[in-house]
């Protein structure tokens, strides 16, 4: 992905870019996005762009291991994130989820993160310390709680399924406060030109119905120039 790309999606919505998708598929029907509602740090935030490093976390009760192995696990998960192809996002399940308790996602743990070089987490689980995250670091999660509980790291670099989403290692993933989406590999050269194609098709419904009222024969001569520039 180039950073002429990568600029680009960094400034354009989630919604965007799955109807970018499907613009350069020429269908109707891509699926792999997040289900349900999610909740944002920053809401305000631009999207987080990047390569999934991904990860699985419980917290209901202890890890059984051994402590040596739970630090060991630990610091692996770590070097796992601050390694691979850039930009890379924070891709954690939580496996307790629905009924998530512990707080992975707070002050310190963001803070570790984003000076580890990743550009911010997307989890079912749940994120705390509202506030006194470090900008420029937002999270996507399933809820907000107090405690971290018994938090570990389960498992790192397989996979992890998020809001009914199955995400892979260094899948390129799309996330906002909407939710989030992994981009198919073969979309990635069209992108850029299916968002061009998607902005000049809605400005012919969007500028007219902006302007002020419409008939509705201004409103249908509208709606046809729309659907003869998407296609």
């Amino acid at each position: 992905m180039d950073n002429a790309l990568l600029t680009l999606l960094r400034s354009v919505d989630t919604p965007t870019v799955c109807n970018a998708i499907e613009t350069a598929q020429g269908r109707r029907g891509f699926n792999d996005f997040t289900r349900g509602t999610v909740l944002a740090s920053a809401p305000e935030a631009g999207a987080i762009v990047g390569y999934a490093r991904t990860a699985r976390i419980a917290a209901q009760a202890p890890s059984s291991d051994p402590a040596d192995k739970v630090r060991t696990r630990r610091l692996g998960y770590y070097r796992h994130m601050s390694e691979g192809e850039g930009p890379s996002i924070a891709v954690v399940e939580d496996v307790d989820y629905p009924n998530a308790i512990g707080a992975y996602w707070g002050e310190v743990n963001t803070t570790v993160h984003k000076a580890l070089g990743l550009a911010g987490a997307l989890t079912n689980g749940v994120m705390r310390d509202l506030g006194d995250l470090p900008d420029g670091f937002p999270v996507i999660a399933g809820s907000i709680g107090p405690s971290h509980a018994f938090v570990h790291v389960v498992d790192y670099a397989a996979g992890a399924r998020v809001f009914d989403l199955d995400i892979a290692e260094g899948d390129l993933v799309h996330a906002d406060r909407h939710g989030a989406l992994v981009i198919p590999p073969d979309v990635i050269a069209d992108l850029a030109a299916a968002i061009e194609t998607l902005f000049r098709a809605e400005s012919c419904i969007l500028e007219p119905a902006r302007r002020g009222p419409m008939s509705f024969a201004e409103f249908e001569a509208a709606w046809a120039a729309f659907e003869q520039a998407r296609t």
